[in-house]
């Protein structure tokens, strides 16, 4: 097996670590973009961990027994916005959505596994879940990896699928001016 770079190394422990209590999770964020968009260097994992509504506390104090929290009071931080801000044992930033949105438990079903290195195998979003994440984040990064998935995997996002899930997120967020950037940025591609 070949030497894991850090991030991947801490990726794999968030893993093993929803695996081993038969979590649903999957990655996401720079992740997923090293596997359907154009590489790019990326300071932490991201990982959606689906935990439902009312029930966050026993996976965030799991998790919190596991990894070494990022701030003192992350329990709290995590139950107001939804982050568990963790860090694993090698000091790579761990950020853990605690998904619950009908949305989230679709990523997860569509979420497949891929060989980052030979015997790394971790899941991660499908490239047209990447999309609709990295639009509604909006920022100049995120724009940009959904340009490289778009380049990148040409003709294959299911773009019918992308808009199915997009369009209901951004009228939750009152920002349709996003769907306007997409579809100018799909046109252009």
């Amino acid at each position: 097996m070949q030497e894991l770079t850090p991030i991947l190394a801490a990726a794999s422990q968030l893993v093993d670590f929803c695996r081993a209590r038969g979590w649903s999770y999957c990655l996401i964020g720079g992740l997923a973009v090293q596997r359907w968009g154009e590489p790019r260097f990326t300071r932490d994992a991201d990982l959606t961990l689906l935990t439902g509504f009312g029930g966050e506390a026993d996976f965030i104090d799991g998790l919190l027994a596991e990894f070494m929290p990022r701030r003192p009071d992350a329990k709290d931080f995590a139950s107001r916005s939804r982050v568990l801000l963790l860090r694993a044992e090698n000091g790579v930033d761990l950020d853990v959505a605690l998904g619950a949105l009908p949305f989230e438990q679709r990523v997860i079903d569509r979420a497949s596994d891929y060989e980052f290195r030979a015997g790394c195998r971790l899941p991660t979003c499908s490239a047209e879940d990447l999309v609709v994440h990295k639009v509604f984040a909006g920022r100049e990064r995120d724009w940009a990896d959904v340009r490289g998935v778009l380049d990148r995997q040409h003709g294959k996002v299911d773009m019918a699928l992308v808009r199915r899930e997009l369009e209901p997120l951004l009228e939750a967020k009152e920002e349709p001016e996003a769907m306007v950037k997409f579809e100018k940025m799909v046109s252009e591609i």
